[in-house]
Order: C-alpha cells, then sequence, then structure tokens
C-alpha cells in the first residue's frame, strides 16, 4: 500500500508548525502507523546529527525521535545556517554544499527542487505516513518563483496541506482568510482545511467563526488546538524560543547568565537547564549587563563565532566576563563558546567572512584555527577527571590548540578535548548536549552550590512530554478526518 502524505503550512511563522508535526507523529505512531517528518527547506543554526552521516533542522530531530526512529538527512534535505543578516550556509542532503546571499539562493532553488522530491521519495518508500511540514507562510507570495518550501513543494509532490493559523497573534480569521486569498486556484485545490492553534480558554467560543471562515473560504475546521503547558518541555528550535526558555525563578539558587548573541546554535544545553527547579536561567538581553550575581556565564555554540564575539565586544560583555571571573565567578563555553575562550581564532579561508584573525577573550591559553572540512558526529564522550559516561554530538569547523588542552575537560572517542583553567573556573570544550547528561549536569550543579540536587530525567521528561503532547492533538483534534485528508503523493516533478 503506497505511502500517505500531510502537508502542515502555517499562516505565520511560529504558527506552532513544527510541534503540530512532532505531536501528530507521536500520536500515529502511537496508532501502529510507519511515520516519517519531512521538511523540504529549514532555517535553522540550530541542528542535529543525522544517524546516516550529516546535519539537519533540530525540531526534525525532534519529530523523528515523536516516531521513535532515528533522524536522516532526508527529513530535512536543505537546511539554511544563517551567518549574516544576508547570507546562509546551504545543506544539502546533510552536508554543506555552499554559502549564498539571500538573491544567489533564491537562484539555486529550482536545482535543489529534484534533490529535495528525491529525498521525499526515500522517506515515502520506508513509512506508511509522512508528515510534511512547511516553512513561514504560503501567503508570502513575493517568495513564490521557485518555492521549494510550502506550495511548491506542494505542488511538485502533489501533498493535500492543512494551514495552521495562530490565535495568539490575534486576527487569525485574518490570517487564515488572507492566506486563502493569496493562494492560486491550483494551490488552493491542494488545501484539505484549517485549525486552530494556541487557543487560551474556552474553545466553544471560536464556534461562531467557523460559519464565517467556511463561507469566505469554503474550507472546513479540522479543531482548535488549546494551549498545552507540556510542549514548553520540548526542545526550542530557535531563538524565537529563548524567550520561553528564560523561565523567572526569581529565588533559585544557581543564576546562570547566557548573553544573547545574534547567531546562538545548538542550543540543547538551555532545556535542560530552564527545566531545572534550583536554576534561575537568564537570558542577557543586548544592552543590559551580565548580573554581577551570577553563578555561571554559558557561552553556547554560534554560526559566525568571529561575527559574535564582536557583538559581544560592542555590548561590553567581555568586560563583565572578565569582571565575573575575577570575582570567583565560573564560565563554560560549548562549542563557539568554548573558541571565543582562547586567546585567538584565525580564519585564514574566509569560511566565516572575509580571512582574519581575532583576539579572543584570553581566559584559555588556546588557539582555535578554521578549517574547510566540518566535524559533524554523534559521540561518546567521559568526564577527564571522574569517567562520567557522556552522550552528545559535535559539528564545528576548526581545531583549538595551545597549553590549555593539557588539562582537558572530557574524553571524547577516546581523545582528550576542551580546555580547563588551572583554577578550575573557566572551561570549555567542542560537545553539544553536554548539560543534557543529567549525571554530569547534577554533579556540575552541585559544584557550583553544593546544596543543590538535581532530580531531573530531561530524556524522560522529553518523551513523557510528546506523550502529552500526542494526547492533546487526540482530544482537541479530529485525527481520523486529518488521516483521510492525507492522500498518496502524485510526484510531478515540477
Amino acid at each position: 500500500m503506497p505511502a500517505r502524505a500531510l502537508m502542515i503550512q502555517g499562516t505565520c511563522s511560529n504558527a506552532g508548525k513544527s510541534l503540530m508535526v512532532a505531536g501528530l507523529c507521536r500520536a500515529f505512531a502511537g496508532r501502529g502507523l510507519k511515520v516519517r517528518p519531512f521538511k523540504p527547506q529549514n532555517m535553522s543554526n540550530n541542528a542535529a546529527p543525522a544517524a546516516d552521516g550529516g546535519e539537519i533542522g533540530r525540531a526534525q530531530a525532534l519529530q523523528a525521535r515523536a516516531c521513535r526512529v532515528a533522524p536522516s538527512v532526508h527529513m530535512n534535505p536543505v537546511l539554511l545556517k544563517p551567518q549574516t543578516d544576508s547570507g546562509s550556509q546551504v545543506v544539502v542532503q546533510g552536508r554543506v554544499e555552499a554559502t549564498a546571499a539571500a538573491r544567489d539562493y533564491y537562484r539555486m532553488k529550482a536545482l535543489l527542487l529534484p534533490r529535495v522530491l528525491d529525498s521525499f521519495r526515500l522517506l515515502a518508500d520506508e513509512a506508511d505516513l509522512v508528515l510534511v511540514e512547511g516553512a513561514g507562510s504560503p501567503a508570502e507570495v513575493n517568495l513564490r518563483a521557485g518555492d521549494i518550501a510550502n506550495m511548491g513543494f506542494a505542488q511538485a509532490a502533489g501533498v493535500p496541506v492543512v494551514l495552521v493559523g495562530d490565535i495568539e497573534r490575534g486576527g487569525v480569521i485574518a490570517q487564515l482568510v488572507g492566506t486563502w486569498e493569496l493562494l492560486e486556484t491550483a494551490e488552493r485545490a491542494l488545501v484539505r482545511g484549517y485549525l486552530v492553534n494556541k487557543f487560551r480558554g474556552d474553545p466553544g467560543l471560536f464556534e461562531s467563526a467557523l460559519p464565517i471562515l467556511a463561507e469566505r473560504t469554503g474550507l472546513a475546521s479540522f479543531g482548535t488546538v488549546t494551549w498545552c503547558e507540556a510542549a514548553g518541555d520540548l526542545p526550542k528550535e530557535d531563538m524565537l524560543g529563548l524567550s520561553e526558555i528564560a523561565r523567572a525563578r526569581p529565588d533559585a539558587p544557581i543564576l546562570v547568565a547566557v548573553p544573547r548573541l545574534p547567531r546562538l546554535s545548538n542550543l540543547d544545553d538551555l532545556d535542560p537547564l530552564a527545566q531545572e527547579p534550583a536554576v534561575r536561567l537568564l537570558i542577557v538581553e543586548p544592552g543590559r549587563p551580565i548580573p554581577a550575581e551570577a553563578d555561571l556565564v554559558l557561552l553556547p555554540g554560534s554560526k559566525s563565532t568571529i561575527a559574535d564575539l564582536a557583538f559581544l565586544r560592542v555590548q561590553g560583555w567581555d568586560i563583565d566576563i572578565l569582571a565575573h571571573v575575577r570575582r570567583g565567578g565560573r564560565v563554560l563555553g560549548l562549542c563557539g563558546g568554548y573558541q571565543m575562550l582562547g586567546r585567538t581564532i584565525a580564519d585564514p579561508l574566509g569560511l566565516e567572512g572575509p580571512p582574519a584573525t581575532v583576539a579572543g577573550l584570553g581566559l584559555l591559553d588556546l588557539a582555535t584555527t578554521f578549517e574547510r572540512d566540518k566535524t559533524v558526529r554523534e559521540v561518546r564522550a567521559s568526564d577527564w577527571t571522574d569517567g562520567t559516561e557522556l552522550r552528545g554530538y559535535e559539528i564545528h569547523l576548526g581545531r583549538s590548540e595551545g597549553p590549555a588542552t593539557a588539562r582537558p575537560m572530557l574524553r571524547i572517542e577516546g581523545r582528550p578535548d576542551g580546555a580547563v583553567s588551572a583554577d578550575g573556573r573557566v572551561a570549555g570544550c567542542y560537545l553539544h548536549g553536554l548539560l543534557a547528561n543529567d549525571a554530569w549536569r547534577g554533579r556540575y550543579l552541585r559544584s557550583l552550590n553544593p546544596e543543590v540536587r538535581s532530580t531531573l530525567d530531561a530524556g524522560r521528561r522529553v518523551e513523557a512530554a510528546l506523550d502529552v503532547l500526542a494526547a492533546h492533538l487526540e482530544s482537541c483534534l479530529d485525527l481520523d478526518r486529518l488521516l483521510q485528508a492525507a492522500a498518496p503523493p502524485a510526484l510531478t516533478g515540477r
């Protein structure tokens, strides 16, 4: 029996498409179906390693987990990783293919569509149901030419579409009607209905809007999804989720400060910290100082390490960090954040911009040099001092060398990694997901405050949140009708 497919498109960015697909993946997998997620084109600096090599968007890795399968590069065949305001690294089927300005990328899209469809075919061959996630909104008609992310893909693959409106933003009727009005006739023919997301309160209050939407669009509702608190425990996809991560716990005994740099990436370590009852996670916004009372300054990864380091200096955060260390505070750098802690960062090949060598923060005696080959892999690791076993992944360019590496922080696949200052207060490494390891995180938090005892099982909490989200969607939506709306693809290769 051929696989069926259904595409979830939003009326706007951040309408909840990613979590909607994740919840539906878990719900339909729970019914015994072989489900696969698919996003033709994603734009995010938060990537995850795929089991078949290469990297994909973090949201698709979560969706694969919801399906209880390993992530594959074919679940997100085109990943754009912004490096500047107008240019991105273009990752195709897991591998870096180019660095392109926005205008240049639009010319590339027609060439990428056949490869996107090839990845979609491969997933469809092994699945009963493929749930496809759009990007942004199909109403962005100025971007319609060569589209591979929304209706362009849906037409080429012959996949039916469901629209998702975000009522939390307000104007959801206008979102849905406006999107419908901007669709072309052939695109409208693919739309099977809509659903409304993020409703707070009594969803019955929205019933009076249904006849209005039916009259204006002819579309039927699949349901209204009320607010699901458990979704807050799921990994955030991108920078838009940072404000959700920072939960106000004014009385928490540990304050962790994270400077909000423009190209922060791979935020896996922020989610478990946000869930820790003893931690107040503070995202320090531009224009504000790093609080003097912070116990830890955490520098996560960056897609543009040199540019983010320059931004850090413009904000005066370098001065704050040095003062924090002089007061006896702790600093932890991960990947790009680790590179910033050294004496110099060299980009002789111009991989992040014009070739340059810049001064780092000088808190670790090491030098980083960017190299063309990119390391992307899941790894097993251990703490250098006590052997605590760790799981995580590497996604980075370059190597870091110098006297500080004689005091490694970790052992990754048997080799030393990272560095720790002589007084133990400054440390960094290349392992993403370090703080998602419960035992290591608990021990590290105790080193910040001996009275803290962590009981959080981060992995189990994510699994529980996926189950709750799936059950929530079952209660809010007509999943039988959604499944009936899915259809075997009719690939045209347009």
